[in-house]
């Protein structure tokens, strides 16, 4: 399959280096969507002052060295030179009969990156909140998506789990027992762990229990390498690590244990960082901490801003960790490009790491680093949503919730299917509803979260997407074929065809657009277009009781292409899609 877009902009570089010179041969066409055609050469316009020449002239000059005739039917200069390109029906169909045959359904395969990809990043011994749904969610679908262009890449769920909070969490957990109801608490509700550890700690300190002074000894022992502390630890881990897989089986995301690169993971690369850049200079010592100042990084009355490297107490933070995190992925994981899925308060925080690693030598020019901004999740009252209490909402309670709203829906609209059936769609629309919401905005920008609005089978929402391709399923089980049946020439006569047909012909650059600016809700907004033209397709193209055999045949094929797209779009952002809606 032939991308319309990038095919005209070949065609039109070659006429513009036949028109004005091979030293124009690499200038942008500037090929875009039009209104007035189906795409737009806008070349001429930024050309007219180089040349010093009126655009409708360029725009003429161009047109006479323009080969198109095999793909447009209608090549026109309108406007003050906007070369407007009108495709060919039969080219279009040869396209989207290609898509047939092509298991990647015109998604080029890019070349081969090694890509880290850091995403999720819970805390040992805490509950996962609402704030962790956006990078988990986004990460993920940028995981699927930069794996299906064809490359590598290496999930990195960057966990809490070092610190000086596991003192007293160890010793709680010796004193209502390993294997006791308590510690069990680790695996289903970990904050009543937590917060039960926390209030010993904070009374001990306030009173004559020994309780924290045990914390802080076992904390001691812990960053020493004490054995039976270690042991203790790993039993914590292992606990919030059986927590962290049931909430990702819930969400259906793509993380495992493999996955897990916590933050003990470099604890013993941390004092070569602080060794190596107090040696070169780059780190020298401000009110007894180890710091990095680095210019152009001011706060307060144009102060500079350190990076601490090293406490005054000596101990570690998220800083050294991040560097040695860099390191790593670096010199072990071999990257070509380190993807950061995290909030956007932490801005600045990962300028001045990479900016420190640049200098240090440990991340090359070559090596690209982003931080994928997350945005916020709000409530009704435009404020970060929490519960009525002001605690951040548990992730788990509300991802219950959808699937339970959506249960109501379904029984509502499906009492002929069994309970079996209703509760696996309830749970495949409720999730998808969550998550189809969170990947249709712009991941640096803020939503309001609303169950009536996601869970809607109408406007842009993960329902109304299943609900597209289920309606597809329907049309081949009433019609009695199987989709991958569906082998019929596909002819676009119709407007309706014609532009569902266009259509599909973007899934391959949309999803090459999504990996190379890491933007999943361009993918979103791509499905939400395409299951309108759909519809726009069912009101003036009956598939099943089409004129002829030809023209059901042909439709048939096409909407078989439309499954396609529309389930692997929503399996690249992590949504599944349900035989039934």
């Amino acid at each position: 399959m032939a991308d319309p877009q990038e095919v005209l902009s070949r065609r039109v570089q070659s006429a513009l280096g036949a028109a004005f010179g091979p030293e124009f041969a690499d200038t942008d066409p500037v090929i875009r969507p039009s209104q007035f055609a189906d795409y737009q050469a806008n070349a001429a316009l930024a050309l007219a002052k180089r040349l010093g020449r009126k655009p409708r002239e360029v725009s003429a000059a161009i047109m006479e060295h323009l080969d198109v005739s095999d793909m447009c039917r209608e090549v026109e200069v309108s406007g003050p030179g906007f070369i407007n390109l009108t495709l060919r029906e039969d080219w279009i169909a040869t396209q989207v009969q290609s898509l047939l045959d092509d298991p990647r359904l015109g998604v080029p395969e890019q070349s081969p990156d090694n890509i880290p990809l850091d995403y999720s990043a819970p805390n040992v011994a805490k509950e996962m909140h609402v704030g962790h749904l956006r990078t988990t969610v986004v990460g993920d679908a940028l995981a699927r998506t930069l794996e299906f262009l064809g490359h590598n890449v290496v999930r990195q769920n960057h966990i809490g789990d070092w610190g000086t909070p596991f003192g007293m969490l160890i010793e709680h957990l010796l004193e209502v027992g390993e294997d006791s109801d308590e510690a069990q608490l680790l695996t289903t509700d970990p904050n009543a762990f937590y917060q039960a550890a926390r209030t010993k700690f904070d009374e001990s300190e306030n009173g004559s229990d020994a309780f924290a002074s045990r914390a802080r000894g076992r904390v001691v022992q812990l960053q020493s390498g004490d054995e039976e502390t270690l042991r203790l630890w790993r039993k914590l881990v292992g606990f919030s690590r059986t927590y962290f897989n049931k909430v990702y089986g819930k969400l259906g995301v793509t993380l495992t244990d493999e996955h897990l690169a916590g933050e003990s993971t470099y604890n013993d690369m941390l004092d070569a960082v602080c060794e190596d850049l107090e040696g070169k200079g780059i780190a020298t010592m401000s009110d007894g901490a180890l710091c990095v100042f680095l210019e152009g990084y001011t706060g307060r009355e144009d102060k500079p801003v350190p990076l601490i490297v090293r406490k005054s107490d000596g101990g570690y933070g998220y800083a050294t960790t991040d560097l040695a995190t860099v390191r790593y992925r670096v010199d072990t994981l071999k990257a070509d490009r380190i993807l950061y899925v995290v909030g956007a308060p932490q801005a600045m925080h990962f300028k001045m790491v990479w900016a420190t690693a640049r200098k240090a030598g440990w991340l090359p020019e070559d090596v690209e680093t982003t931080h994928v901004q997350i945005g916020n999740v709000l409530g009704s009252d435009g404020k970060i949503l929490r519960t009525r209490s002001g605690e951040p909402v548990r992730l788990v309670q509300l991802l219950d919730e959808a699937v339970e709203r959506a249960a109501e829906v379904v029984a509502q609209n499906r009492p002929d299917l069994g309970e079996e059936d209703r509760a696996e769609i309830a749970r495949k629309v409720g999730i998808g509803a969550v998550k189809y919401a969170d990947l249709s905005v712009a991941h640096d920008t803020e939503y309001t979260f609303d169950f009536d609005r996601m869970l809607a089978l109408t406007g842009n929402t993960g329902p109304y997407l299943q609900y597209a391709q289920a309606r597809i399923r329907s049309i081949f089980r009433k019609g009695g074929v199987e989709p991958e049946q569906a082998r019929g020439e596909i002819s676009v006569a119709e407007g309706a065809e014609r532009a569902l047909a266009l259509k599909l012909l973007g899934f391959g650059p949309v999803v090459a657009q999504v990996g190379d600016l890491l933007q999943p809700h361009r993918l979103s907004t791509y499905l939400f277009e395409l299951a309108q033209s759909l519809t726009t397709f069912y009101e003036y193209c009956p598939v099943l009781t089409a004129g002829s055999d030809a023209e059901r045949e042909s439709r048939l094929a096409l909407v078989s292409v439309a499954l396609r797209v529309l389930v692997q779009g929503l399996d690249l952002l992590g949504v599944e899609s349900p035989e039934y809606m």
